[in-house]
């Protein structure tokens, strides 16, 4: 964790996102007082797009005929 202060993060921003895109955590200060903390966005999410996975799953056609295991059970 990197504690710097108000003064200095505005002279080093570009510094610092690309501290905190690597994964490390900043810590702005004032008055020996956090103030912000620098983290990354989340990626965006796309929205769920009903049918985008049409005709790439297939079942076969025997899928609801009983199994050779429970044909007795099935009697």
């Amino acid at each position: 964790m990197q504690q710097i202060t108000l003064a200095e993060a505005s002279q080093n921003l570009p510094d610092l996102i690309e501290a905190a895109l690597s994964g490390e955590e900043i810590i702005i200060i004032k008055d020996n007082q956090p103030l912000v903390r620098l983290t990354p966005v989340s990626p965006f999410q796309r929205r769920r797009q009903p049918g985008s996975a049409k005709g790439l799953i297939t079942i076969s056609d025997d899928f609801n005929e009983p199994l050779e295991d429970f044909k007795k059970y099935m009697e």
